[in-house]
């Protein structure tokens, strides 16, 4: 008796085994014999899970399960990078992974709030695999439009140009950036996106500068000395007591008013807070170890937070 139920044990086992990989077979197979194309999108931070949904709802597989049981056990869920691919309802499973394991047409390459030209030149060329040249393609195309690009996540295919790039950039701040926009704004931006750390200090920071202005104070802002000394190695650095005093129109412990270009790439929070900056009576800011940043009315207020917040 005992021999028999093992045995049923088995071919229950056998039969369940064999359902599987039955049921794996015919979800792998094609949908259909639609040979025609259409992209996919695969959004940066997409899951495997999320991917296989996607693909079903879009009738490019039978089974989001499948894909996912595939991806996990070829070992693939974590190598199929976001952006845009060309995918047939006549492909495979394993020919829709393969596709996605050659990389997407278009790739997704995100752009943070405040950094320099340079440095946007190196993101897109690093992320869409281009050479040197690219580099310098970019900031000719750039030129004089620094402040201007706008930091957002973008969608391009590999083989596009700066000049496109540069122009979708540009684009993208005209559409979002629906504020009227006096001279001097986004100048004022690219430092306040520089100085901060959070939404909430812009607009009190950008009224602090403004105030310095006001009485024929000089900004003294690192970010825009920075600007002038930093290189390919770190193009914010610490600075020195000497940097301090270098002779350049954007320095602005030496020069009084705004430097005469924006500094960086703001974001729309930091260009709200150049637009409409807070009415403070503050002039003085400082950062602590841990990031919170501390206002002072006066000199002696400033100095007593230096040593409250900074001293070791």
């Amino acid at each position: 008796m005992k021999k028999l139920s093992f045995l049923i044990f088995i071919l229950v086992v056998l039969f369940l085994i064999g359902g599987g990989f039955y049921w794996f077979y015919r979800n792998s197979v094609p949908l259909s014999n639609d040979v025609s194309s259409r992209y996919f999108l695969i959004n940066k931070g997409a899951s495997a899970s999320q991917i296989g949904s996607s693909l079903e709802k879009s009738g490019f597989i039978k089974s989001a399960l499948a894909f996912r049981i595939y991806v996990k056990f070829s070992g693939n869920s974590k190598k199929i990078l976001a952006g845009e691919y060309r995918l047939s309802p006549s492909f495979s499973l394993s020919d829709i992974v393969d596709q996605f394991l050659h990389g997407p047409e278009e790739i997704w390459v995100t752009i943070p709030e405040g950094l320099r030209i340079e440095e946007v030149a190196v993101r897109f060329t690093e992320a869409l695999a281009k050479d040197a040249q690219f580099v310098e393609d970019f900031l000719a195309a750039g030129k004089g439009k620094e402040g201007f690009l706008f930091p957002d996540t973008y969608l391009f295919p590999q083989e596009t140009t700066a000049e496109k790039i540069v122009e979708k950039m540009l684009a993208t701040f005209d559409k979002k950036v629906d504020l009227k926009i006096k001279n001097g704004d986004i100048i004022l931006a690219s430092l306040v996106e520089r100085e901060t750390k959070t939404a909430e200090e812009r607009p009190i920071v950008a009224g602090i500068l403004l105030n310095r202005i006001k009485i024929g104070m000089s900004l003294q802002v690192d970010a825009t000395v920075q600007y002038v000394v930093g290189t390919s190695q770190k193009w914010w650095p610490v600075l020195s007591q000497d940097d301090l005093k270098i002779k350049s129109p954007y320095n602005t412990y030496t020069n009084l008013g705004l430097p005469p270009t924006p500094i960086c790439n703001p974001g729309l929070s930091s260009i709200k807070a150049a637009v409409y900056p807070a009415k403070t009576d503050f002039l003085y800011y400082l950062h602590d170890l841990n990031g919170a940043i501390h206002y002072a009315r006066t000199f002696e207020e400033h100095n007593q937070n230096i040593r409250q917040y900074l001293s070791p």
